[in-house]
Protein backbone atom coordinates (compact mmCIF):
# COMPACT_ATOMS: atom_id res chain seq x y z
CA UNK A 1 0.00 0.00 0.00
CA UNK A 2 1.59 3.51 -0.75
CA UNK A 3 1.21 6.45 0.94
CA UNK A 4 -1.54 7.79 -0.95
CA UNK A 5 -3.58 4.58 0.48
CA UNK A 6 -3.20 5.56 4.17
CA UNK A 7 -3.81 9.03 4.00
CA UNK A 8 -7.25 8.01 2.25
CA UNK A 9 -7.57 5.93 5.02
CA UNK A 10 -6.77 8.45 7.55
CA UNK A 11 -9.48 10.84 5.69
CA UNK A 12 -12.01 8.01 5.90
CA UNK A 13 -12.03 7.37 9.41
CA UNK A 14 -12.07 11.48 10.27
CA UNK A 15 -15.10 11.57 8.04
CA UNK A 16 -16.65 8.70 9.98
CA UNK A 17 -15.70 10.01 13.39
CA UNK A 18 -17.39 13.34 12.02
CA UNK A 19 -20.31 11.71 10.92
CA UNK A 20 -20.90 9.85 14.48
CA UNK A 21 -20.30 13.32 16.06
CA UNK A 22 -23.15 14.63 13.88
CA UNK A 23 -25.27 11.07 14.66
CA UNK A 24 -24.88 11.90 18.23
CA UNK A 25 -25.89 15.34 17.95
CA UNK A 26 -29.27 13.77 15.87
CA UNK A 27 -29.70 11.94 18.76
CA UNK A 28 -29.89 14.39 21.24
CA UNK A 29 -32.03 16.73 19.15
CA UNK A 30 -34.34 14.04 18.27
CA UNK A 31 -34.70 13.07 22.24
CA UNK A 32 -36.06 16.61 23.34
CA UNK A 33 -38.56 16.52 20.33
CA UNK A 34 -42.02 15.94 21.25
CA UNK A 35 -44.44 14.16 19.06
CA UNK A 36 -48.17 13.97 18.19
CA UNK A 37 -50.10 11.15 17.61
CA UNK A 38 -54.07 11.00 17.21
CA UNK A 39 -57.11 8.79 16.61
CA UNK A 40 -60.70 9.22 16.24
CA UNK A 41 -60.49 12.35 14.59
CA UNK A 42 -58.75 13.67 17.20
CA UNK A 43 -60.79 12.16 20.68
CA UNK A 44 -57.23 10.29 21.78
CA UNK A 45 -54.09 11.94 21.71
CA UNK A 46 -50.63 11.09 22.35
CA UNK A 47 -47.69 13.09 23.12
CA UNK A 48 -44.48 11.13 23.08
CA UNK A 49 -40.52 12.19 22.87
CA UNK A 50 -37.95 11.48 20.62
CA UNK A 51 -36.59 9.09 23.12
CA UNK A 52 -40.01 6.95 22.28
CA UNK A 53 -41.18 7.74 25.88
CA UNK A 54 -45.38 8.47 26.19
CA UNK A 55 -45.51 11.84 27.97
CA UNK A 56 -48.95 12.47 28.02
CA UNK A 57 -52.48 10.20 26.87
CA UNK A 58 -55.61 12.79 26.39
CA UNK A 59 -59.08 10.73 26.27
CA UNK A 60 -62.05 12.88 24.79
CA UNK A 61 -64.74 11.98 27.63
CA UNK A 62 -67.13 11.25 24.64
CA UNK A 63 -64.94 8.32 23.44
CA UNK A 64 -65.12 6.73 26.65
CA UNK A 65 -67.89 3.97 26.59
CA UNK A 66 -68.45 1.50 29.50
CA UNK A 67 -70.17 -0.85 26.48
CA UNK A 68 -67.26 -0.92 24.11
CA UNK A 69 -63.70 -0.55 25.77
CA UNK A 70 -62.29 -2.39 22.88
CA UNK A 71 -62.92 0.19 20.41
CA UNK A 72 -60.78 2.96 22.87
CA UNK A 73 -58.29 0.54 23.40
CA UNK A 74 -58.05 0.23 19.49
CA UNK A 75 -57.98 4.63 19.41
CA UNK A 76 -55.32 4.42 22.00
CA UNK A 77 -52.75 2.20 20.32
CA UNK A 78 -53.52 3.68 16.99
CA UNK A 79 -52.57 7.06 18.29
CA UNK A 80 -49.60 5.50 20.00
CA UNK A 81 -48.42 4.13 16.80
CA UNK A 82 -48.79 7.07 14.68
CA UNK A 83 -46.56 9.12 17.30
CA UNK A 84 -43.95 6.75 16.87
CA UNK A 85 -43.92 6.18 13.28
CA UNK A 86 -43.50 10.44 13.20
CA UNK A 87 -40.63 10.05 15.64
CA UNK A 88 -39.21 7.32 13.11
CA UNK A 89 -39.87 9.56 9.85
CA UNK A 90 -38.20 12.84 11.57
CA UNK A 91 -35.01 10.19 12.63
CA UNK A 92 -34.58 8.75 9.13
CA UNK A 93 -34.96 12.47 7.28
CA UNK A 94 -32.23 14.21 10.00
CA UNK A 95 -30.57 10.78 9.03
CA UNK A 96 -30.43 11.26 5.38
CA UNK A 97 -29.27 14.57 5.96
CA UNK A 98 -26.40 13.53 7.88
CA UNK A 99 -25.37 10.50 5.26
CA UNK A 100 -26.63 12.39 2.42
CA UNK A 101 -28.65 10.12 1.47
CA UNK A 102 -26.45 6.98 1.50
CA UNK A 103 -27.40 3.68 3.32
CA UNK A 104 -24.86 2.82 5.63
CA UNK A 105 -25.36 -0.64 7.09
CA UNK A 106 -24.80 -0.89 10.61
CA UNK A 107 -25.69 3.17 11.33
CA UNK A 108 -28.80 2.32 12.59
CA UNK A 109 -30.03 4.93 15.63
CA UNK A 110 -29.92 3.27 19.21
CA UNK A 111 -33.93 3.95 19.31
Amino acid sequence: MGKGGLGNMGNMMKQVQQMQAKMEAMQAEIAEKEVEGTAGGGMVKVMINGKNEVLSVTIDPEVVDKEDVEMLQDLVAAAINQAYQKVQEMQSEMMSGITGGMNIPGMNLPF
